[in-house]
C-alpha cells in the first residue's frame, strides 16, 4: 500500500514538473500569442498601428515589453512608453488576456493633439458602430450601471505593485494646453504615493498624492496636498463661471459599493482643509472655510439620483444630515431635506464661512439652535412648489455679543447711510434729530395702510418671513430661469437697507433672514417701531429718502396731510423709485396703466376695510403735483412723447392677498 503511494506520488510530481517545464518551454509562445490577439485586436477596433518592439520573460513570470506605440493613421504618435516591466498571471495567459500582477513603467507619453479639424485621438471617442442597437432598451441612461462598470473594471486591473517613472499627459488646441507631469508614482502593499504637476493653460497646480487601495474590496483613500504656497485652483472655474476655487488640502474616499437592482449605492467621504471660493454671485468678498466635510451614501438608477439621508456634511463645527434626490423617470422632481442636530449656538455661528456672512463676524450667543428645511418641485408643474424653512432656539438661547453691525442700535436714533452701486451716496440721522423724520403716528393711515397692503400685509402677524411669498417667489423665479422676484417682507426690506448690502448674491440673502430672525426672536424692537424705521428710510426717487421728504416732494405737504390716491401712487413707486418719471405724462398726469394699480390696491384695502367702499368707489386714479417733482416731471406740450411702459402686477409683493 504505501509502495502504491509513493508511485503515485512520484508520478504527481513528475507531471507537475513536466508542466512547469512545459509551461517554461511554451511561455513565450503564449505571450507571444497572446500579446498579437491584443495587437491584432486594437488594430481591427481602431485606425491605429500599435507595435510592441520586444517581449519577453525574464525569469517565470516576470515579462517586459519596450518601445510601445500607438499612431493613428496619417496622425501624430498618440502613445509611446519606453519599457513595461510586469508580472504575469499565468492562468490569464490561456484565457487569452493579461492580467498583471506588478506593474513597472518607465517614460510614457500620452499626446493628444488637435488642430483645426484634424485630432489622433477622437477615434476613441466614438461608439462602435458594429454593436447591434437594442430597440428594447430604455431611452435614458442608467448611469448607475455605467459608473458601476466604470469602478469594477477600474478597480479589478490594478495591479498589486506598481512603480511609474516620468509619466506625460498633454493635451493641445488652438485654444487650450493641459500638461500632466508625473515623475513618479507608486502602489506597494495598498500605500499609493504620487507626486504630480498640472498645467492648465497658464495656472499651475503642484502637488503630492497620497493613500491606500484595496482593490478586493473597492476601497481607496487619497489625499491631495499642495506642494508649494499657491495652493490647489480648480482649473477653468475662472473662464466660465467668473470665480475662483482653491484649497490646501483635499481628501477623498471610497469605503463601499453595492450594485443590486440597477442601482448603484456608493459610500465614502470627503474633507476639504482651507477651502476658499469667489463669486460675485454668492458674495462680495472671499469666502474662507477652514475645515468642510461630508461622509455620503449616494445612489444611481435608471432616471434617479439620490443623496442618501445618511449623509453628513460639516462646515467648520456645524454638522447637518441632507438628502437630495433628482428623478426624471415621468417628471423632473427635485427634493431637498437638510436637518441639524440641536448644536451650540456659539459653534453655529462661528461656523459661518469666513466672508460670508459679515455682519455676523464676532457674535457671539449661548443656548442651541437647531436648523430643518424641507424643498420639493415638479418641475411640469412648479406652482406646487414646497418650501418649509424653520429655525428653532432653545429657552436660554441669548446673544451675549454682536458681531460687526449691532442689531440693537434700530432701538434709537442711528446713523444712516444710503449706497449706490457700492458707494456711499448720502448719510443722515434716523431719529428726532432729523427734520426730516416723523414718528410712525403723524404718518397719513392712508400711506400706512397701502404700504402694508402692497408689501407685507401680514407683517404684524408673522415674525419676519411669509413662507407663501417665498413659495410664489421660487416658483416664478424656477420659470422665468432666473432671479425676478425674492419674496421680501418688510422686515427682510428694513434688514436689507439697514445692515446689508443691496446686491443680490447668496450670501447677502441668507445673512438677510439670519438677522431678521434675530431681530423678531429675540424682539429687540417692536413692529410698530421696524414700521416706523422703515418708512423713514426707504427710497422714495432722486435724492428722496423717507414719507416726509416724499410727501413734500411729490405733493407739497406733510405725510400725516396725505389723501388716499396720494398714499397708493408713492405705494406704487417703492419697487422701483428712480423710475418715478415714466408714472406721468408731460402734463403731470398719471398714465392710464396706473388705473389698474389703484383699483388693485384699493379693491384690497375696501375688502379688509381699511378704507370705506365709499372712498373706494370714489378712488381716482390721478393726483396733482406740487414742489420738485412738478418742476421735473412737467415739461408740456410735448406732442412726440409715447408711452411705452407696461406694468406688471407680477413686479408687487402682495402677501395675503
Amino acid at each position: 500500500m504505501k509502495k502504491r503511494l509513493l508511485i503515485g506520488a512520484g508520478v504527481l510530481l513528475g507531471l507537475f514538473l513536466l508542466l512547469i517545464v512545459s509551461l517554461f518551454v511554451f511561455r513565450s509562445r503564449l505571450l507571444n500569442y497572446t500579446i498579437n490577439r491584443v495587437v491584432e485586436k486594437v488594430e481591427s477596433r481602431y485606425p491605429v498601428d500599435f507595435t510592441i518592439g520586444e517581449a519577453g520573460f525574464t525569469d517565470l513570470t516576470s515579462v517586459v515589453l519596450s518601445d510601445i506605440t500607438m499612431v493613428p493613421h496619417g496622425q501624430d504618435t498618440l502613445f509611446r512608453t519606453d519599457s513595461v516591466h510586469a508580472k504575469v498571471g499565468l492562468g490569464s495567459l490561456f484565457r487569452g488576456r493579461i492580467v498583471l500582477r506588478e506593474l513597472k513603467v518607465a517614460n510614457g507619453y500620452l499626446t493628444a493633439i488637435k488642430d483645426g479639424g484634424r485630432d489622433n485621438f477622437s477615434f476613441l471617442l466614438k461608439s462602435d458602430e458594429t454593436q447591434p442597437v437594442d430597440t428594447t432598451a430604455k431611452s435614458s441612461r442608467n448611469y448607475g450601471e455605467l459608473l458601476n462598470r466604470i469602478l469594477e473594471t477600474a478597480f479589478d486591473n490594478v495591479p498589486d505593485q506598481v512603480d511609474f517613472s516620468n509619466l506625460n499627459v498633454s493635451y493641445t488646441s488652438p485654444n487650450r494646453i493641459i500638461d500632466i507631469r508625473m515623475p513618479y508614482l507608486t502602489i506597494e502593499d495598498g500605500d499609493i504615493n504620487s507626486q504630480v504637476s498640472i498645467r492648465t493653460d497658464s495656472l499651475i497646480n503642484n502637488m503630492r498624492v497620497k493613500g491606500t487601495i484595496d482593490a478586493r474590496d473597492y476601497n481607496i483613500m487619497a489625499s491631495l496636498y499642495a506642494s508649494d504656497n499657491q495652493g490647489i485652483r480648480l482649473p477653468y472655474v475662472k473662464e466660465k463661471f467668473d470665480g475662483v476655487v482653491a484649497f490646501d488640502t483635499l481628501h477623498l474616499g471610497i469605503t463601499d459599493k453595492t450594485f443590486r437592482r440597477d442601482k448603484l449605492t456608493v459610500k465614502g467621504s470627503a474633507m476639504v482643509n482651507n477651502l476658499m471660493l469667489n463669486h460675485e454671485k454668492l458674495a462680495d468678498e472671499d469666502i474662507y472655510v477652514k475645515e468642510g466635510a461630508v461622509d455620503y451614501v449616494v445612489s444611481l438608477g435608471q432616471n434617479l439620483f439620490v443623496i442618501d439621508s445618511l449623509t453628513q456634511v460639516r462646515v467648520n463645527k456645524a454638522k447637518a444630515n441632507v438628502y437630495a434626490s433628482y428623478s426624471n423617470a415621468d417628471s423632473k422632481i427635485i427634493d431637498l431635506k437638510v436637518k441639524t442636530e440641536a448644536l451650540p449656538a456659539n459653534d453655529f455661528f462661528e461656523s459661518l464661512p469666513t466672508g460670508l456672512f459679515e455682519t455676523l463676524e464676532g457674535i457671539r450667543a449661548e443656548g442651541k439652535l437647531q436648523y430643518k428645511m424641507k424643498f420639493h418641485v415638479n418641475l411640469d408643474s412648479v406652482e406646487r412648489v414646497v418650501f418649509d424653512s424653520d429655525l428653532d432656539a432653545s429657552k436660554d438661547f441669548r446673544i451675549v455679543q454682536w458681531g460687526k453691525a449691532n442689531l440693537e442700535k434700530l432701538k434709537g436714533p442711528f446713523m444712516h447711510t444710503m449706497y449706490e452701486y457700492g458707494k456711499p451716496i448720502r448719510t443722515f440721522m434716523v431719529g428726532p434729530a432729523n427734520p426730516f423724520y416723523v414718528p410712525l403716528n403723524q404718518i397719513s393711515p392712508y400711506l400706512r395702510n397701502a404700504v402694508l397692503t402692497a408689501e407685507d400685509a401680514g407683517f404684524y402677524k408673522h415674525k419676519g418671513f411669509h413662507e407663501e411669498a417665498f413659495r410664489q417667489a421660487i416658483a416664478t423665479n424656477i420659470k422665468k430661469k432666473e432671479f425676478v422676484r425674492g419674496g421680501s417682507t418688510i422686515s427682510m426690506q428694513l434688514v436689507k437697507n439697514v445692515f446689508l448690502t443691496r446686491k443680490k448674491t447668496v450670501s447677502r440673502k441668507v445673512e438677510e433672514a439670519v438677522i431678521v430672525w434675530l431681530i423678531e426672536n429675540l424682539q429687540i424692537v417692536s413692529k410698530s417701531r421696524m414700521f416706523e424705521i422703515y418708512l423713514n428710510i426707504i427710497e422714495w426717487g432722486p435724492d428722496v429718502y423717507g414719507a416726509k421728504d416724499a410727501s413734500r416732494f411729490y405733493f407739497g405737504k406733510q405725510p400725516s396731510e396725505l389723501n388716499l390716491a396720494e398714499s397708493i401712487f408713492l405705494t406704487s413707486i417703492i419697487p422701483s423709485p428712480k423710475r418715478f418719471r415714466s408714472s406721468f405724462d408731460s402734463y403731470g398726469n398719471l398714465r392710464s396703466w396706473k388705473s389698474g394699480y389703484y383699483r388693485l390696491i384699493g379693491g384690497i384695502m375696501a375688502r379688509r376695510g381699511l378704507i370705506s367702499q365709499a372712498e373706494y368707489e370714489n378712488l381716482y386714479p390721478n393726483v396733482r403735483l406740487y414742489g420738485r417733482a412738478r418742476d421735473l416731471i412737467v415739461t408740456a406740450p410735448d406732442a412726440n412723447y409715447e408711452d411705452t411702459t407696461e406694468f406688471e402686477l407680477e413686479t408687487i409683493d402682495l402677501l395675503d392677498f
